[in-house]
Formats: structure tokens, sequence, C-alpha cells
């Protein structure tokens, strides 16, 4: 039992860490003033990737790079949107899936530029997740779709609709994607009857990212924000 634990406790551990290392990448990004008016959403993912395996020795990201702006923000990221130039009165959201040392990571943030008048929609994103948060944690048995319901509706209650197919999905070692079973019970959507604490098809504890995709009422821009659940 004490090894179990401990393997758990390992896990865990290691996704957090994961997790702190991809915040500093963001630092970075933030200290380098990458998201600024007159470059294209294509070059700072470039340069994202440049700075990721030079400074943070990343070689691998479980999924491709996004960033999006101004009416790319309602898209999600399944979606190829055509390609946009940042503006100097624009809303950006960033989202990365660094992996360290087989450990996958995933971090989502929104920038507001000059005057664009996302500014409130931004601040609201960490207060629903936290909402959110706070409620799966209340809730031993809560399932995928009823947390998903959950996010739409403390979406909803904040002024804002809920933009996101899914309200997250597992996260794990390199790559989640890989573990036997039916795909959708590893995310937060509709149709997922399974409670989120029950174990993975190997019977191992899961792990979960919480994604917050906030809509402007009447759909002109959206905000992202996600990190571990």
């Amino acid at each position: 039992m004490k090894q179990e634990q401990a393997e758990l406790s390992a896990r865990r551990m290691a996704l957090v860490e994961a997790e702190k290392r991809a915040e500093t990448l963001f630092d970075e990004i933030e200290r380098r003033h990458l998201i600024r008016p007159g470059r294209t959403e294509r070059e700072i993912e470039q340069e994202i990737y440049t700075i990721a395996l030079e400074q943070f020795g990343v070689e691998k990201h479980w999924h491709k790079r996004i960033v999006r702006a101004r009416e790319n923000t309602l898209t999600l990221a399944a979606d190829n949107p055509p390609i946009r130039n940042i503006e100097a009165d624009d809303i950006v959201y960033v989202d990365l899936g660094p992996v360290f040392e087989d450990w996958e990571a995933d971090l989502g943030r929104t920038y507001v530029l000059g005057n664009h008048p996302g500014g409130p929609l931004v601040e609201a994103l960490p207060v629903v997740f936290d909402r959110v948060q706070a409620h799966y944690l209340a809730s031993p048995d809560i399932t995928g779709q009823d947390l998903y319901a959950f996010a739409e509706k403390a979406s909803e209650q904040a002024g804002w609709r809920f933009g996101g197919a899914i309200a997250g999905h597992l996260v794990s070692e390199f790559a989640h994607a890989h573990i036997p079973g039916d795909k959708n019970l590893n995310r937060v959507q509709p149709g997922n009857d399974k409670r989120m604490r029950d174990p993975d098809e190997l019977g191992r504890e899961r792990h979960w990212i919480l994604e917050i995709h906030l809509v402007e009422p009447n759909g002109s821009y959206g905000g992202f924000y996600e990190r571990l659940l």
C-alpha cells in the first residue's frame, strides 16, 4: 500500500513540476514581449518553439503550439483558422503543450493589447476556473459530463458564454493518447458519464487539465485559460 501511494504521489508531483516549468516558459514569453503588434500568430508560435528548445530543452510538444488572435480566439484547438496579424488593440490566447522529461504540461493564457475591450473577460478566466475547480474538489463522484455542465453554468453566471467543446482532458506521461480505452472517457465533455476519479485502464490514478474558454456574449471574441485541475 505504501509503495502504491508513493507511486501515485510521484506521478502527481512530476505533473506539477512539469506545469511549473511550463509557467516559467510563459514567463519568458512575457519577458521577451513576444505577444506584440505587427507579428503573425505563426511567427510567435515558431519563436516559442525555439525558446522552448534552446532555453528549456523541450524537444517534444504533445500538441501543436497555438497562438490565436481576435476572431481566432473563438476557435478550438483542433481548428486551423487563417493566420492573423497581431494588431495594436487585440486579444490573443496562447496554448502550449510542452513535454518535460516525458511528462506532459498543458497551460493556456490570454493577453489583451492596447485598448481592446477584453480586459474583464481575461480577468474572469481564472475566477471561473477556481469556481469549477472548487466544485470538482467538493464532488467525489463527479463525471466528465457533470463537470462540463457546471463549467457552462459558471461561465454564464459570470456573464460569459462557455466556448469549449470540452472543458478539459487527461494529462499524463507522454503520450497519454496511447493509454488504452475509450478516448472520450478521457475528456471533460457531454456524454462522458464515467467518474473522473475512476482509475485509467492501467489501474492508475487519472490526472486532469481543466480548460476554461469564455466567449463574449455577442460572440465577437473569446479567451482561454487552462492548467492542472
